[in-house]
């Protein structure tokens, strides 16, 4: 990487410029519209987030209201924004007829959900002819909306829908009795266990207003920040610029819930340094696809997860976020130690000295950007809403941004961050109201409870491990191209039941369904987040899916030792000593350190066969928070470092790092 590019102050323009180029890949699947009517929907932007961030604090209307606007909403810039075919051309001064035609009835459509919600409720849900009608109408348009905006999940909920009315014919416990139009379209619309249940109601609070303020955040300067920090932190030492991708990516991924989202913004900035410093172009990619996907399920954010975790256990978010604190941090020091151990492997150094920004400086000019982050934990500290702190953070990111002249966002940067931050709520509460039909499904036909029997009839009752390995594929699979916070919604609507059944604790059972179910974004065939970052490396996709496999091997060893002994989820179980907690989370943390050098092949020198099976099993054992699997890991690994030590003493002109 040349000194330029590093040192470099970038003004607010320049980095606008490249966080708009960072999303070209995808604002080339919407249309863009120019004159008034571009001017329209950006103003319909700004109202839709005001509204968003009104209704949300101050409370002016019901919860089912508020549903109802954002379905509106999201309905509204999907047809606007989303062609009908991938082949029609970007850029109009109008909407073609089809889609007029749709917004006009979605207009009248929803106008009468709106009006007659609550008598029909008063009626005690039953229904009238144009009731009926309007249902179904609704239904057609949530479909239509969702094969522009996320297609494999429309197909997949398309086939949740046909198992209500299909679903008389399948024999065995799968089977159901069948259910009319009229018992679907009900429940599915008019309920608040379908369409309008919790899917739609996370995203018209959580998802909106934390996507918006990963938006302000990234507007701000706070993505160039958190590259320069990480190049202060780590760009010196082996392989740093894979270190830099790990830590900038974790920071922003955390934020904004987003795996695809992060390795297009970070990925071209990451990935080239990489490649420049000798990593090859797959294992650059890989490096960058994993940091990002673990950003989903780390704290303090979560990408907007933890909040719907915490709606489904009913417990407070503080207890969800410190639960993943120490899965979230062995899954990233395994990433931290896996690029290093390959950089010494491959004989890669850092970046020279005047590549690396001045920490002093970097904090002086931008350390500022930090305190939105400051006041949405400690809002969340003390107590208040993570809704209340949300929009609290989005206007302390603005007024941290006036603190100096190089990141002040001006007005015209304030819309830009606004409009950015609703736009990319559209295709992720899409996906959220099309796992309504998904979650009314499953609520309807009890095909939940099925499913859990079928499991626990084929691993039988105790059988944890094997009916987590169930889970584990299951969840992988249905999570598979779908947003984070879908796929968890997806997957813990079916899974968690399951896992309580064989005998894990529900925040157990819950962080297991979550962490694979983000994981998805690595596992092939649909690997989505190794894909992107394929795509900037120019790498093999096939390989780049597998290496990221292996890269983040941890996170998928990892929930099967905290799903039957969960003292590596902070807070989950009452009694456990602090030292006991402790001494769990060092021995994990030399597990991980292990099973990286083993995967790697490489300790303080060349591992072979034997000794890399060795460093595996001995971070398992490590792992595993039993105190006798703890001396045989430390036992392992102990053999091995003689070994190495044995092996540079008798090769002294190698020099020891």
């Amino acid at each position: 990487m040349e000194s330029s590019s590093t040192e470099k102050t970038f003004t607010k323009e320049e980095l606008i410029a490249q966080e708009l180029l960072d999303k070209k890949e995808s604002d080339s699947k919407l249309r863009v519209y120019s004159g008034p009517l571009g001017t329209a929907i950006t103003a319909l932007f700004l109202i839709w987030s005001v509204f968003q961030v009104y209704a949300n604090t101050i409370g002016i209307i019901d919860a089912m209201s508020l549903r109802t606007w954002h379905l509106f909403f999201l309905m509204l810039f999907t047809f606007l924004l989303f062609p009908t075919y991938p082949s029609e051309k970007r850029k109009r001064a109008l909407p073609p007829i089809w889609d007029m035609v749709l917004l006009a009835v979605l207009g009248f459509t929803f106008l009468y959900l709106l009006k007659n919600y609550i008598l029909v409720a008063k009626r005690g849900g039953y229904l009238l002819n144009p009731d009926l009608w309007i249902a179904g109408i609704t239904m057609l348009l949530i479909f239509e909306a969702g094969r522009r905006a996320c297609k494999n999940l429309a197909i997949l909920g398309l086939i949740f829908l046909l198992y209500n009315f299909l679903g008389m014919w399948i024999p065995g416990e799968l089977g159901h009795v069948g259910f009319s139009v009229k018992r679907v379209l009900n429940h599915m619309i008019w309920g608040s266990q379908g369409i309008f249940g919790v899917g739609i109601g996370v995203s018209a609070t959580y998802i909106f207003l934390f996507v918006l303020f990963g938006a302000y955040l990234k507007y701000s300067g706070f993505s160039q920040f958190i590259n320069d920090i990480s190049l202060t932190l780590v760009g010196r030492s082996a392989g740093g610029p894979a270190k830099v991708a790990v830590i900038a990516s974790a920071l922003l991924g955390m934020i904004n819930g987003s795996a695809i989202a992060n390795v297009a913004t970070t990925g071209t900035i990451t990935i080239p340094m990489m490649k420049k410093t000798g990593y090859k172009k797959e294992f650059a990619a890989a490096v960058e696809a994993v940091a990002s996907t673990g950003g989903q399920f780390a704290p303090p954010i979560m990408g907007a997860v933890g909040f719907v975790m915490a709606e489904f256990l009913g417990v407070s978010y503080t207890k969800v976020m410190v639960a993943a604190a120490i899965p979230a941090f062995l899954y990233y020091l395994s990433l931290l130690f896996a690029v290093h151990f390959e950089a010494k492997r491959l004989g890669l150094s850092g970046l020279s000295k005047e590549n690396i920004p001045n920490a002093v400086v970097v904090l002086k000019k931008q350390g500022h950007l930090l305190i939105p982050l400051f006041v949405l934990i400690g809002m969340l500290g003390f107590g208040f809403t993570p809704l209340f702190a949300a929009v609290i953070a989005i206007f302390a990111t603005v007024g941290a941004s006036w603190l100096r002249k190089e990141t002040r966002m001006t007005w015209s940067v304030i819309v830009k961050a606004t409009v950015e931050g609703a736009r990319s709520a559209v295709a992720v509460g899409m996906s959220c109201a099309i796992i309504g039909v998904i979650i009314g499904t499953v609520s309807l036909t009890g095909i939940g409870l099925s499913f859990g029997y079928i499991i626990l009839k084929i691993v039988g009752e105790g059988q944890l491990y094997l009916g987590g390995l169930m889970v584990m594929l299951m969840s992988i699979v249905l999570g598979m191209g779908v947003p984070g916070v879908a796929a968890y919604v997806i997957v813990s609507t079916v899974s968690v039941p399951v896992l309580i059944q064989t005998g894990a604790i529900p925040m157990a059972a819950h962080m297991f369904c979550l962490i694979y179910a983000c994981l998805s974004n690595i596992t092939p065939p649909v690997a989505m987040s190794s894909y992107v970052a394929s795509g900037i490396a120019d790498s093999d996709q096939t390989k780049t899916s597998l290496i990221a496999v292996k890269l983040g091997l941890t996170g998928f060893i990892l929930p099967f030792f905290f799903l039957n002994n969960p003292i590596l989820l902070l807070g989950s179980t009452e009694g456990i000593p602090l030292l006991v907690t402790l001494r769990a989370l060092l021995t994990s943390s030399i597990g991980v350190i292990a099973l990286s050098s083993g995967l790697q092949g490489y300790l303080f020198n060349k591992l072979n066969t034997i000794e890399r099976l060795l460093m595996v099993v001995a971070g398992l054992l490590f792992i595993e928070t039993g105190l006798v699997t703890d001396l045989a890991g430390l036992f392992l690994v102990v053999i091995i470092i003689a070994i190495q030590y044995k092996n540079i003493k008798s090769q002294p002109k190698e020099r020891i790092v």
